[in-house]
């Protein structure tokens, strides 16, 4: 699959370390770690369960900060900016679609979209809400409540949030790892349909050999090192 031509970078790791303290020493999960994403990519990282993949996507995000080195997102050291900026910054840049939906049970599938969409201040949340609902094909859904659809239904309620929020740079940890084989193509289908119409940036986290196969690049988490495969 060919590379897209923009030279931008969204997203950069350099020399990143993490490690927990233990009892009696200290756990090493990453050392002197070093990724670059062009703005357009889609880039898997795979790695067997417990080599520290969901971890990586937080520092990537922002959402936990690395015990060396420096993480930069669309331009911003992330180190250097306080609680509140990082925030906004996510907000305006990032969107997530987890393995768990992480979908709120007392909001309907409308009021799940169109509160992300207000939490930005959109004055348009409800109408954008409504046709990405409809976009994933959930037009007649719209006011059931999480427990009243099923998986796939509440994993395409989680694309259509994240899409609705127009993000730069999409995460989808484990996609589709709640969902049965059939269904979980489906749902593949649809994120890549939509992120090549909007020309977002995608990391997606998976154990699927097959999911990674149609991204662009491909990397492996290995004894705390990214490894990318070569075509």
């Amino acid at each position: 699959m060919t590379l897209p031509t923009t030279d931008e970078i969204i997203l950069e790791a350099q020399h990143v370390a993490k490690w927990f303290p233990t009892q009696d020493q200290r756990l090493n999960l990453f050392s002197d770690l070093n990724l670059r994403v062009h703005t357009g990519q889609t880039l898997a990282i795979v790695g067997r369960s417990g080599a520290g993949k969901s971890t990586l996507l937080s520092l990537l995000a922002g959402l936990d900060q690395p015990s060396e080195g420096q993480i930069y997102l669309a331009g911003h050291q992330l180190a250097t900016l306080d609680d509140r900026t990082r925030a906004d910054l996510r907000a305006r840049q990032i969107s997530f679609i987890f393995q768990s939906f992480h979908l709120l049970p007392e909001l309907t599938a409308l009021d799940n979209v169109r509160l992300a969409l207000e939490i930005r201040g959109d004055r348009h949340a409800d109408e954008q809400a409504r046709h990405w609902l409809s976009e994933v094909g959930l037009g007649n859904r719209m006011q059931h409540y999480p427990a009243q659809l099923s998986g796939g239904e509440q994993q395409r309620v989680a694309i259509a949030r994240a899409f609705a929020t127009q993000p730069a740079l999409l995460f989808a940890d484990e996609p589709t790892g709640n969902l049965d084989e059939e269904t979980g193509h489906q749902i593949i289908e649809q994120l890549f349909d939509l992120n090549t119409r909007e020309n977002t940036t995608l990391i997606l986290i998976t154990h699927d050999p097959e999911l990674a196969a149609r991204c662009q690049r491909c990397v492996t988490l290995h004894a705390g090192q990214l490894h990318e495969a070569t075509a």
